[in-house]
């Protein structure tokens, strides 16, 4: 199989969220919208399950969008798509002239294509080039990151974005490395990381880079902020009876997601009044207790999925 053309895989809890959006896909007309479409896997799944059901996939990657087009060239009366940030969801509804749909999937982890792509440079495992763009015709780049930013900035990034405890200490190593030479490719800069944990702090918690990474990642492509900007608007695009499915892979991530969830599963009334106004009920339902978890074998099949967090919700009022 050439480079260009990855494998097929089975994406992460394919089954459970196939079945927790399925049931608002039943009506002629029905619009699902795949916010993080990557190869397609979970929108086939759906688009088979679900015959009546039209497809909207957005994805900012146009290497993905391309291959989820050849993918699903079995639906394509049935799929549509966008190259855009999900952030853009308003937008890219309102240019289909679909304001309302039935179900939307968010699936905010990495692409197998952009993971799998040396050249990416996603993967702290192998030395590749300092990229990190999910859409490649932006300007900023990881590299650029680590050799302008300041201790500072590097500090703010590594401590909020990569929850990395060592936070001072690595930019500081950053920033007095690239003194010394620029960095270009990922593994000068996971020896430079891994040296400014103290050795005993190695020992836990995975690859010394993977935070640092991960911190990376989140700034290039400004990930939480387009989040932020996807979760009220994804609520807000739901039909009434419509479902929301969304996985992270992340804390910062999935603190997010519970707490605009929850905020939209509570009543919105004054908590003086009696009782609850037309209108001013809860948006939402919750329909997983908590974030359910990927099961043993699936993690031992896929690795990659140990870290998924699903959580899904579904729109039982219009709001006031």
């Amino acid at each position: 199989m050439s480079e260009q053309q990855p494998a097929r895989h089975v994406p992460v809890m394919l089954s459970r969220i196939v079945d927790l959006l399925a049931p608002a896909l039943t009506a002629p007309g029905a619009v699902y919208v795949d916010c993080t479409l990557g190869l397609g896997g979970h929108a086939e799944a759906i688009l088979d399950r679900c015959p009546h059901a039209h497809l909207i996939g957005i994805d900012r990657d146009p290497q993905a969008l391309a291959h989820a087009r050849e993918r699903l060239a079995a639906y394509a009366d049935r799929v549509s798509f966008a190259q855009a940030v999900y952030d853009e969801l308003p937008q890219v509804l309102a240019d289909h002239g679909r304001p309302r749909v039935q179900a939307i999937l968010a699936d905010l982890g990495l692409s197998s294509l952009q993971i799998d792509r040396a050249d990416r440079g996603f993967a702290y495992s192998v030395d590749a080039p300092l990229d990190m763009r999910m859409d490649g015709s932006q300007r900023l780049t990881a590299a650029a990151v680590v050799n302008t930013y300041s201790v500072a900035e590097l500090q703010r990034i590594l401590s909020r974005f990569g929850e990395e405890r060592f936070a001072p200490r690595v930019a500081r190593a950053i920033v007095a490395a690239r003194d010394v030479e620029p960095f270009t490719s990922s593994q000068r800069l996971v020896q430079t990381v891994a040296d400014a944990i103290p050795m005993a702090a190695r020992k836990t918690g995975g690859h010394p880079a993977k935070r640092t990474f991960q911190a990376l990642r989140i700034e290039v492509n400004r990930e939480l902020a387009a989040l932020d900007g996807l979760l009220p608007a994804a609520i807000a695009a739901l039909a009434v009876g419509g479902r929301l499915a969304i996985l992270s892979y992340h804390s910062l991530e999935d603190r997010a997601v519970k707490q605009a969830l929850r905020v939209a599963s509570e009543d919105r009334a004054p908590r003086d009044l009696p009782v609850v106004p037309p209108g001013y009920g809860p948006e939402l339902v919750l329909l997983t207790r908590g974030a359910e978890k990927p099961s043993a074998d699936e993690i031992a099949d896929n690795p990659r999925a140990a870290s998924a967090r699903l959580r899904a919700a579904e729109r039982i009022e219009e709001a006031a």
